[in-house]
């Protein structure tokens, strides 16, 4: 499976966010994210009360710095972002 890119941030300065099989990606109680290698021991438990992230999922952080995700379109018609200029 190939890794999934994504920006990070916007500008000149921005670089892909490269979505990996062997990391996990956390969203802390306190805001910040992390990201950790993960080994394979324990992949059973981790997968315990885990859920597919659904096809066609957006995530973004809202201007008051909490993580929200939506389902739905948010593409136009021509492949342009709905919701603002693309990256």
């Amino acid at each position: 499976m190939a890794p999934v890119t994504a920006m990070a941030q916007q500008g000149p300065s921005s670089m892909p966010w490269e979505v990996s099989p062997d990391v996990a990606y956390i969203y802390g109680n306190d805001g910040k994210t992390l990201s950790y290698r993960m080994g394979t021991n324990n992949a059973k438990d981790l997968l315990k009360g885990a859920k597919k992230v659904p096809k066609g999922t957006l995530f973004f952080m809202g201007a008051n710095g909490q993580l929200y995700m939506r389902t739905g379109p948010y593409l136009e018609s021509d492949g342009s972002f709905k919701f603002g200029s693309g990256s």
